[in-house]
């Protein structure tokens, strides 16, 4: 193990990756904050509109983002310009300077409230015209409710927006967070982000500790030094050894990672930002990081042994990549159950797929953190999966044994099987 390991940490080849995938990752965790440095000042965008058009409409917008400390938009007023057309040319000439951001166009014949419209260059320019709907929606009930017999604290009331509060519940007696008073909607947006960045974690876990593994072996073989190195240690030794040596090179890879991130995360422009989403780390159930661990560790070992088998049947590292892509796939199709999962945890196919245990760790990881699937559901799938590491652990150790002297061509495995026969595990 500690051969694996050291003959790892000391190869230009993880030294110079590690530190590249730790400075893209300083750069995401600051992104926000580098592009809030590009971002323009903080003025309001301002939106111009005819003096004489709807004027008890265009004055309470005034004074509806007057009213506000930090208003996202400016209602400047223009004058006549005498038509229709010669308004519409003169507003798009002060659009063109950059005088404007756009302009209102009100629609008043036949109607109680205006029809606005908002006319600007931006495609689908979402953000100021969500801003002037709630705004209108406000300008609205002021008027109508103005001819009420109600006083000014009432009108207020009745014009402020209904929030409603989303809460996930549960009806079974499950192994996941959810519980009796269920998960508010910052809870369930930390267990969302917590269960995606976990599956990527995993991913990554099993995808590069695995590769090493299947190309250390590989590279043995193809240089000779297997021959020298099965006269001194026994090949299972050297298979779990090496499997053991790569799990704690990934967990170190990993662990330097995550201090990239929490080092970042603890900048003080990135305390602010997350200050401003109210986020409460607090709030994460301990189980679901315990349940986190326990199929990482899981999911490891279960495709450990299988990239292990994969690289002692190979006799050089050239054909070592389409050797592998059966593995490849599948673990890609775990991962993808995964991410895609997260959309509808509670669907049939997450449901069974969970049990698959090339796929378990993955999903049924999913369910606990936003389905909280039944106990019996966790421990079965958990038994079948350790399961299926004894049994491939067991083939996959009969297979290095023969394949780690086996050299030319790939065997069959017609060819396999008979040379396992000879050997006992």
């Amino acid at each position: 193990m500690s051969f694996s390991m050291r003959n790892k940490l000391r190869t230009k080849s993880f030294i110079v990756t590690t530190i590249i995938i730790s400075l893209l990752l300083c750069i995401a965790v600051n992104l926000p904050y580098i592009i809030s440095k590009f971002a323009k000042n903080d003025e309001p965008d301002r939106i111009g509109f005819v003096e004489n058009e709807a004027p008890a409409v265009t004055e309470r917008l005034q004074a509806y983002y007057g009213s506000q400390e930090k208003p996202d938009i400016e209602l400047v007023g223009y004058p006549d310009a005498g038509s229709a057309e010669a308004n519409d040319a003169a507003m798009k000439e002060r659009v063109k300077n950059k005088e404007i951001k756009g302009y209102l166009d009100f629609e008043t014949e036949g109607r109680t409230f205006p029809a606005v419209t908002y006319k600007s260059e931006k495609l689908m320019d979402t953000g100021r015209t969500s801003s002037l709907s709630g705004a209108l929606q406000a300008i609205k009930a002021d008027i109508i409710l103005s001819d009420a017999n109600l006083t000014e604290e009432q009108r207020t009331a009745l014009a402020e927006p209904v929030r409603v509060e989303t809460v996930q519940i549960t009806t079974a007696e499950g192994a996941g967070s959810i519980g009796d008073q269920g998960k508010t909607v910052e809870e369930q947006a930390l267990a969302f982000g917590l269960v995606y960045a976990l599956i990527i974690v995993l991913f990554m876990g099993i995808m590069i500790t695995g590769q090493l593994i299947a190309t250390e072996i590989t590279a043995e073989k193809s240089s000779r030094v297997m021959e020298i190195l099965v006269t001194s240690v026994a090949p299972l030794t050297q298979m779990f050894g090496k499997i053991f040596g790569m799990f704690l090179v990934g967990l170190l890879q990993i662990g330097i990672y995550a201090a990239v991130v929490v080092i970042n995360v603890m900048l003080p422009h990135n305390q602010e930002m997350l200050k401003e989403l109210d986020l409460n780390l607090s709030s994460v159930d301990p189980m679901l990081l315990v349940f986190a661990v326990i199929f990482y560790l899981l999911g490891y070992f279960l495709y450990s042994t299988l990239y292990a088998a994969v690289g002692s049947i190979v006799s050089r590292t050239e054909e070592l990549g389409q050797a592998v892509v059966p593995l490849t796939m599948l673990s890609l199709a775990a991962f993808y159950i995964g991410i895609f999962g997260i959309q509808q945890p509670q669907s049939s196919f997450v449901e069974v797929t969970s049990f698959i245990p090339f796929f378990t760790p993955f999903v049924m990881f999913l369910r606990i953190g936003l389905a909280d699937p039944a106990l019996w559901e966790v421990l079965l799938s958990l038994g079948l999966l350790l399961a299926s590491i004894l049994v491939l652990g067991w083939l996959s150790a009969k297979i290095y044994r023969t394949g780690v002297l086996m050299y030319g061509k790939r065997p069959s495995i017609k060819e396999l099987i008979k040379a396992m026969k000879a050997y006992k595990v």
